[in-house]
């Protein structure tokens, strides 16, 4: 949703998975710092932009910047729909394979969405959501119109 709305307004595109994980096996989060340091560099050069991605670590560190915030929150049914159909995301994987591999991962990460407390949940999501003050939305389906 991101990437294509970045497009059709002609805006510059970040997504956190890009900068957040150290290319290890089994993946590893890279300091929040470094992370915060790419960021920077993107927003240095982007006068207008979208960024996405479930890092509410990451997420804090622009919020303020942000005039618009979107919360993607639908059940977890839909969530698990979404991960089992979607596309192969190359700038994820190195293969098909590899991220069909991950999958079973994936969908028992989505079902702990509402129960866990790190920056990936439910609770971590809804408090940066809510204390956003500019123009928010909140999608609990798929169906939007942006």
């Amino acid at each position: 949703m991101a990437k294509s709305y970045a497009a059709e307004h002609r805006l510059s595109h970040l997504d956190l998975d890009k900068l957040a994980w150290l290319d290890t096996n089994p993946p590893t989060r890279k300091p929040v710092n470094d992370s915060a340091i790419l960021i920077n560099q993107f927003l240095e050069n982007s006068k207008k932009w979208v960024i996405e991605g479930c890092y509410s670590d990451l997420l804090r560190l622009v919020i303020n910047k942000s005039t618009h915030v979107v919360f993607l929150n639908p059940s977890i049914k839909t969530c698990i729909n979404n991960c089992i159909s979607r596309p192969w995301e190359p700038h994820k994987y190195k293969t098909e394979k590899e991220q069909d591999d991950n999958l079973e991962m994936l969908i028992s990460w989505v079902k702990d969405y509402s129960t866990r407390n790190d920056e990936f949940s439910l609770n971590s999501h809804r408090k940066l959501f809510d204390k956003f003050q500019g123009e928010k939305i909140e999608y609990n389906s798929n169906e939007r119109n942006l």
